[in-house]
């Protein structure tokens, strides 16, 4: 069975939107990233770290669903990273209104050895500095996938432009890739991208869907219309776990099978927002997924008659 190496967080949020609040719940990149591609049933373990007042609740949960957590450190008297933040009314923009960096200030990642030879390495937002560690500790993955975030381009911008560099696909929103390039146009925007060293671009656009970049070829996936939104929070790792779980699973990265995994991307994000945090990620299953893949193939296909091509 081919492996998955996630490296991210494992954190605490408490998230305000216009459809409720909550208090400490389950998030982390690293956590949406495991519950999503977990649903491929692939081997794939999560590198991370936490103090000793993560409950063992959500350990198991993790446990439960098939993700390996032999990789992440429990810090005795430590406090585990804690995010909260408030949406606005059209959940497109955020105030972070509270960051507790706790343990994760002093995180050193420590890939065990069984997941050293994984095929394909997920590197969930963190430090660029503490991305590139992993990457010396793996041994030639066949897929490397990177997401970052702009916090980074505005702190971390020589480190981030290192492993940028050493990785075959980044996905990032639409905004930063555009604080990245300094260009408006997304198609510009890829190119530069492509030029700093990935291979394939992944430019998610939250409720407009996705767009996915490889040489001159460009594939759009729409996102599904749905009538309630309640938490974009986990979404855009969500769909970074759909699209990995889906080329592990296959074992194919050509331009065509992205395209699938884009799909299967979009797909899982359109759960996780239902509900806040984790929870319908938590008790979604297989039939729901295909039913829900169905939607997505009638949303997109059509029949139209073109005018041949006339042959000079």
């Amino acid at each position: 069975m081919s492996k998955l190496l996630i490296v991210g967080t494992v954190a605490f949020d408490a998230i305000e939107t216009p459809f409720g609040k909550t208090d400490k719940i389950l998030g982390g990149a690293a956590t949406y990233i495991g519950l999503s591609s977990a649903q491929f049933e692939i081997d794939n373990a999560i590198v991370s770290i936490v103090g000793d007042d993560f409950p063992n609740t959500h350990l198991e949960l993790l446990t439960n669903k098939g993700v390996n957590i032999d990789g992440i450190e429990i810090v005795k008297g430590g406090k585990t990273f804690f995010w909260s933040g408030k949406y606005h009314n059209d959940l497109n923009s955020r105030d972070t209104l509270e960051t507790q960096l706790n343990v994760l200030a002093d995180f050193n990642p420590v890939v065990p050895a069984v997941y050293q030879d994984a095929e394909m390495i997920m590197l969930g937002n963190l430090h660029p500095l503490v991305q590139l560690s992993v990457l010396e500790q793996v041994k030639n993955p066949k897929l490397v996938v990177l997401d970052t975030m702009n916090f980074w381009m505005d702190n971390a911008w020589d480190d981030l432009l290192k492993v940028i560099k050493k990785v075959d696909v980044i996905t990032i929103n639409d905004e930063e890739a555009r604080q990245l390039t300094g260009e408006h146009s997304l198609v510009k925007a890829a190119r530069k991208i492509e030029e700093m060293g990935p291979d394939y671009v992944v430019i998610k656009k939250g409720e407009h869907g996705a767009l996915l970049f490889h040489e001159e070829q460009i594939f759009f996936a729409p996102a599904l219309p749905l009538e309630e939104v309640f938490d974009p929070t986990g979404a855009g790792d969500t769909f970074a776990g759909g699209f990995i779980g889906h080329l592990v699973k296959t074992g194919d990265i050509s331009f065509e099978n992205m395209k699938n995994a884009v799909i299967y991307g979009s797909t899982l994000a359109s759960f996780c927002v239902e509900k806040f945090g984790t929870e319908r990620m938590e008790t979604l299953t297989k039939q729901e997924i295909q039913l829900r893949l169905r939607e997505f193939e009638n949303l997109t296909q059509f029949d139209i008659e073109l005018t041949p091509k006339k042959v000079r």
